[in-house]
Order: C-alpha cells, then sequence, then structure tokens
C-alpha cells in the first residue's frame, strides 16, 4: 500500500493500512532490514494516530487484529489495546514473546516489560 493520506481513508480501510504495514514492519524487522522497518515503523505510528485521533470506535476496530496471522500486526495491534484493552494486550504480547530468533518476539517481550514496570505510556 502506497498511500500516504490516511485522512482520507474511511476506517475499515485505515485499519487494513495498518494490517499491511504493521506485518510488513514485522517481516523487515524479523529480517534485521532495520532501515526499510524504521521507514514502516513511521507509516504505522501515523496510521495508528490517525485511528486514535478518530475516537473509540476506530480504536475498537483494531482489536481484531490481535488475531491477524501476522506477529508484526498482532504487536502493533497489541500495543496499542494497551491503552484501552489491557488484558487482550498484555495476552497477545506474551503469547509473541515466545515466539523463538524473533525481533518481533523481543520487541513484545521489552513492550510487555516495560508496561508491567509502568514506564510505557501507549498513546
Amino acid at each position: 500500500m502506497k498511500v500516504d493520506d490516511w485522512a482520507g481513508l474511511s476506517d475499515e480501510a485505515l485499519v487494513e493500512a495498518f494490517r499491511q504495514v504493521s506485518a510488513k514492519h514485522g517481516h523487515l524487522l524479523d529480517a534485521r532490514k532495520t532501515r526499510a522497518a524504521n521507514k514502516e515503523f513511521e507509516r504505522v505510528s501515523a496510521i495508528e494516530t490517525e485511528l486514535k485521533s478518530r475516537g473509540a470506535e476506530a480504536r475498537e476496530r483494531m482489536l481484531r487484529l490481535l488475531d491477524d496471522p501476522e506477529p508484526g500486526t498482532r504487536f502493533w495491534a497489541a500495543s496499542v489495546a494497551l491503552e484501552y484493552a489491557p488484558l487482550e494486550g498484555t495476552r497477545v504480547l506474551a503469547e509473541l514473546a515466545m515466539i523463538p530468533l524473533s525481533m518481533v518476539g523481543l520487541s513484545a517481550a521489552m513492550t510487555l516489560e516495560t508496561w508491567r514496570r509502568e514506564h510505557y505510556r501507549p498513546g
């Protein structure tokens, strides 16, 4: 997906963009392609910001991404969910943290640990 005019998308299209970009970010992270992953990080962060600006209903649509087959998507959705659905978010992050030899898994473990120590503030 090349669209970067996130404000012009419907909620459904924005959640789909979030799913695609977060999955790509996860793949690049696990492939240790950090420069490319950083670009996708900026894109997924921008989509997250747009979704949050639309209120609770738009954010709630992201909860279905907690069960997405892509670990990168589950990681991002769980990290965002910590703000408004902490039980679901922590459950998914704990599952992802168990993935061996995965940068997404490592990121999930670090996010979960930071959250538990009350140093991580989503949003």
